[in-house]
């Protein structure tokens, strides 16, 4: 790994993320949480899983910045598996709150971008390139980092939750000549060829190849394949849903929430009830396993109409997110 630091505003030092940081680097995301309040936690166990990804160069793709031993902000730059109208660099970084509006936010935001237009030269130069920066919706230091760097809100998420106790969907039941079965690992490159078919019409899906779906699905701490269900036409699937647990938010919220990571259909097989009918064996067997509430993300500008649905089914908005976008600077 490249060690090489400098330093940054302030006489910060800098260096690459390495494995060893792991503890530093969760105390700074707790006390980034305890002020943001995004509801989203990890645990060292979650950042290990995310150093170990084998498609991140941490000397090249990673940056910290050092106040002796403490960490004070962090940054990282996720290389697109592929594009098609645009190769759109997702970025994950953070400044502890008493160092905020201090210019560090900047110099993550120059980093990001300049090892974006490298990474885009190596792979994307036919393509329009894109710098992503994500957080919560109406987050003051996220919308004056946007504003003064020129960014511009793109895509609105809600996180959408239910209740397993009350107002459990109504379902017409599996289609007819389908048949619904828990997740086995006999189906696991049939449901990621259905999910790479089902989300091919979404804004900015690349599709998945072996390594990412078994890195970020069903190899991840988070897969819970008791509670993930798959509908078969023959050997073939032809929609799913993949359930998730995040150990991190249980033990701070203090209750079980079973997180719907994905759920689709094939397009030859939309219109059917499908996705009812999947989420509800799922919320069956979440409230069976002891699960308080289910939740999910979802784009609030789907093409596939699931926002709608998803209230259909008896989810609510809980929190909204968004994401802000500049194209990368030469």
């Amino acid at each position: 790994m490249n060690t090489t630091s400098h330093l940054a505003p302030g006489g910060f030092l800098t260096r690459p993320m390495g494995k060893a940081d792991v503890p530093a680097w969760l105390d700074l995301r707790a006390d980034a949480e305890r002020a943001d309040r995004t509801g989203h936690h990890v645990d060292a166990d979650d950042l290990a899983e995310e150093l170990e990804n084998p498609k991140l160069d941490l000397g090249r793709d990673t940056l910290t910045l050092w106040d002796g031993a403490r960490m004070v902000a962090y940054a990282v730059v996720h290389t697109p598996d592929g594009a098609v109208d645009a190769a759109r660099f997702r970025s994950d970084a953070a400044v502890r709150p008493e160092w905020r509006r201090q210019g560090l936010g900047r110099h993550l935001v120059s980093w990001m971008d300049a090892r974006a237009r490298a990474l885009h030269a190596e792979g994307f130069a036919r393509l329009p390139g894109e710098l992503l920066i994500n957080g919560k919706s109406r987050d003051a230091n996220l919308e004056a980092l946007a504003s003064s760097g020129g960014f511009t809100a793109c895509r609105w998420w809600f996180e959408m939750t239910h209740p397993l106790t009350t107002g459990r969907p109504v379902t017409g039941g599996v289609p007819q000549g389908l048949r619904l079965v828990p997740f086995e690992s006999a189906y696991e490159e049939a449901t990621r060829l259905a999910h790479n078919d089902a989300f091919r019409d979404h804004w900015d899906f690349t599709a998945m190849d072996a390594t990412d779906w078994r890195t970020w699905v069903v190899g991840a701490r988070s897969f819970r394949p008791a509670l993930s269900r798959l509908l078969l036409d023959g050997d073939e699937v032809v929609a799913y849903l993949i359930a998730e647990e995040y150990d991190a938010d249980t033990a701070a919220e203090g209750s079980r929430d079973c997180h719907i990571g994905y759920l689709a259909t094939r397009r030859s097989h939309r219109g059917l009830g499908a996705a009812p009918a999947l989420m509800a064996a799922t919320l069956d067997a979440a409230l069976t396993h002891g699960y308080d509430t289910a939740s999910l993300t979802v784009d609030t500008a789907n093409p596939s109409g699931a926002l709608g649905l998803y209230e259909r089914l008896g989810f609510a908005a809980h929190r909204e997110y968004v994401t802000y976008a500049r194209p990368l600077r030469g």
